[in-house]
């Protein structure tokens, strides 16, 4: 696989995790805190490689959280990890 490809892929699972993420208000309020985004920067760059990097960022930072994840996309949670690095090396 190309790196083009991994990064594309990488992106797509990093919008369906941003995706799980914002759909528990709980967890989406932490998002925003620790990531220092408001709603308006998150509408504006979701697409973005750094603002998807530290979703999944925010993400690995608590494991329960980075598991079921990872259970809700059905991937593995070293998929979430992998996807933040390619994102990162953009």
């Amino acid at each position: 696989m190309r790196a083009r490809e991994t990064n594309e892929d990488a992106a797509a699972l990093a919008l369906r995790a941003l995706v799980w993420t914002l759909a528990e208000p709980d967890r989406a309020t932490r998002l925003l805190d620790v990531t220092g985004l408001t709603p308006a920067d998150l509408r504006a760059r979701a697409a973005e490689p750094v603002v998807l990097a530290a979703a999944l960022g925010f993400l690995e930072a608590y494991e329960p959280d980075l598991v079921a994840c990872a259970a809700g996309l059905g991937v593995k949670p070293e998929a979430i990890v992998a996807a933040r690095h390619a994102l990162e090396s953009e």
